[in-house]
């Protein structure tokens, strides 16, 4: 049925809600919130309102659009961040993180608590630091606290196992006071404990003063070793003390956000300040940013990200003002339980913090722009050189082909994809020789060449074009150049192949010199030299060795499967199913062996005459 955009526009209530965009193939291409459903929906049908080229082409896309009403903007911010995550539709900013951060945990909730590494922060009895931006300083700061304060860092549930196993190795390196064995009373050990959340919260004078002696105390007594291993724990707490920089005097959690953003990209910055100091910082980039403007980047930014990660920080500083603020911060105050507030600083310290982020912001993305170029070099670029080198336009799709074989043995073929100058692994494909026995690499790659083209021939009779360019990892799309491992005798088996095929693809051998090093292109029946230090020759080698390496693995796989061979398999009428069955009962092939007629014939899966077969083959009668 055709969508009747007057009539559906009509029906739309001026409620809050949620609404979805879909384009001709039923895709949902956008999705967005209302306080009113009626008024937001219309204006997108409306002419010359300034929504920017990005969200244009949207519009000219929507064959169709659907709505769900909800009770609150705040249901339909929490609907939308649900939606828009399940679905990642195509004009919708979106966050590029998959990441999770790490905590510190404690479980003061144990008789005997101990410190750990988590990815989560749960509802229970533990307490958490976090969230830290770097696994490794995490595991670090772990170790660290164990170290000083001897806790236990064992799964024992304490003090039910109490003295049922020997000491672990910690106890005697002084790295533990072995709780399991009853050596330090539940009072002593929670005063470490309590000690370890000191150190979590900051304070690290106590901890250096008391290092600090005991390194002096070990010197003088002539205790070098221990003394070795004060200094060392003192240096590990004064690195830690020195990364964690005062920012704030108030000792609140705080995440400073703020933004960098040009025609197509945008990076996000936010410093993370735990109890008024910076533990980290982290960068996030935004797609589909395209004519949207910064407040709406950052708005998307806050919802994506915070309804992703399990702390939230009571006070969110952000570069600009964005829209729905009181909404946001009665929905981070929900998933929090406590109040959140977002504030834009406009002076003093914190204004200079948010200047920071940016700064940070604008450096990743300048380095990202830098590095983006430098990869197109080697891949767009590099493939642009090779299509100028052999006077040809519009390649993007380029297919390599290979042979492997030892002695004509396990005759193997490989084709590798490469797009825009990057391996496309999943339209890899491999290939056993079905009709060439012995070392005949021309035939083979022929066999190989008429099966890849038949099959996408095949595939595409049946399917359009917007079909075939979509349809993912077959034969359906052909090449814009194909490239022998080889010279002159490959590419005209090639050639050959598409003349029988009635195919139009240029064909270009890579030439190797008697080193086996790439020398040059052949192309239209002569050698063409080519650039040692262009990335064009560097995309040539590239593509020529990962062709060699396919074709290589995919031999030796073949190898060890024929390798693993059982000498039941030479006897008339055993198979694989056979050969378990046999192997199941007797367990050994010197129990096959030593078996008379009768006990074989014992096997359910065996015929008498199977049976007479296998002890006449071991007994040669």
């Amino acid at each position: 049925m055709t969508f009747d955009f007057e009539e559906e526009l009509k029906k739309l209530p001026a409620k809050p809600g949620v609404y979805i965009m879909h384009d001709g193939s039923d895709s949902i291409i956008y999705v967005g919130k209302a306080i009113n459903l009626h008024s937001r929906v219309r204006s997108y049908f409306r002419k010359n309102i300034g929504r920017g080229p990005q969200i244009d082409k949207m519009v000219t896309q929507i064959a169709r659009f659907e709505y769900i009403i909800t009770d609150s903007e705040l249901e339909a911010l929490v609907l939308e961040n649900n939606l828009i995550k399940e679905y990642s539709p195509r004009y919708n900013t979106m966050l590029k993180d998959d990441k999770t951060y790490p905590y510190i945990k404690v479980t003061v909730g144990e008789p005997y608590p101990r410190v750990l590494f988590s990815r989560e922060m749960k509802k229970d009895k533990s307490r958490y630091f976090g969230p830290y931006t770097s696994a490794a300083a995490v595991k670090d700061t772990i170790e660290l606290i164990n170290k000083l304060y001897m806790l236990r860092t064992c799964n024992r549930s304490l003090p039910k196992d109490a003295g049922k196993e020997r000491p672990c190795l910690n106890y005697h390196i002084k790295q533990c006071m072995a709780p399991c064995q009853g050596y330090v009373s539940k009072e002593q050990y929670r005063e470490q404990v309590d000690q370890a959340l000191d150190f979590l919260n900051g304070n690290y004078q106590p901890i250096l003063k008391d290092l600090e002696r005991k390194m002096q105390d070990a010197a003088e007594n002539m205790e070098f070793e221990d003394a070795i291993r004060y200094r060392d724990l003192y240096n590990s707490v004064k690195q830690v003390a020195q990364k964690q920089k005062i920012t704030d005097s108030d000792g609140e959690d705080k995440d400073i956000i703020a933004l960098a953003a040009d025609e197509n990209d945008a990076v996000v910055q936010v410093f993370f300040i735990r109890n008024g100091k910076l533990i980290g910082r982290e960068h996030f980039y935004m797609t589909h940013v395209s004519g949207s403007a910064r407040a709406q980047i950052l708005l998307d930014f806050v919802k994506q990200f915070y309804a992703g990660t399990p702390f939230i920080p009571k006070e969110l500083m952000l570069q600009e003002e964005i829209e729905d603020i009181d909404v946001l911060e009665r929905w981070l105050g929900a998933r929090k339980g406590s109040r959140v507030y977002i504030r834009v600083p406009r002076k003093g310290t914190k204004e200079k913090l948010v200047e920071l982020a940016a700064k940070n912001a604008a450096l990743v993305l300048s380095q990202d722009k830098e590095k983006i170029k430098r990869e197109e070099g080697r891949t767009i670029g590099a493939v642009k050189e090779i299509a100028v080198l052999l006077g040809l336009e519009g390649i993007v799709r380029m297919e390599a082909y290979d042979i492997s074989n030892i002695s004509g043995f396990a005759n193997v073929g490989s084709m590798v994809v490469f797009e825009k100058g990057k391996p496309k692994r999943s339209d890899y494909r491999k290939f056993k020789i079905k009709t060439v026995s012995g070392p005949d690499d021309y035939a083979c790659m022929k066999e190989v060449l008429i099966r890849r083209f038949l099959h996408g021939m095949e595939e595409q009779k049946d399917l359009d074009r917007k079909e075939i360019d979509q349809k993912f990892g077959s034969f359906t799309k052909f090449p814009d150049l194909i490239l022998m491992d080889g010279g002159k005798g490959q590419v005209n088996i090639a050639l050959e192949v598409l003349a029988e095929l009635q195919l139009n693809i240029p064909v270009c051998g890579m030439v190797k010199d008697d080193n086996h090093r790439t020398r040059g292109l052949y192309f239209h029946n002569e050698e063409i030299p080519i650039d040692r230090y262009s990335e064009g020759f560097k995309l040539v080698t590239r593509v020529q060795d990962e062709a060699h390496r396919f074709a290589i693995e995919y031999h030796r796989s073949l190898r060890s499967k024929t390798q693993v061979k059982s000498v039941l398999d030479d006897i008339p009428g055993v198979g694989p199913s056979r050969r378990k069955a046999l192997m199941r009962h007797f367990k050994s092939i010197d129990e096959i062996k030593g078996a008379d007629v009768e006990r074989l014939a014992e096997v359910p899966e065996i015929p008498v005459h199977i049976a007479r077969g296998i002890h006449d083959f071991f007994h040669g009668d």
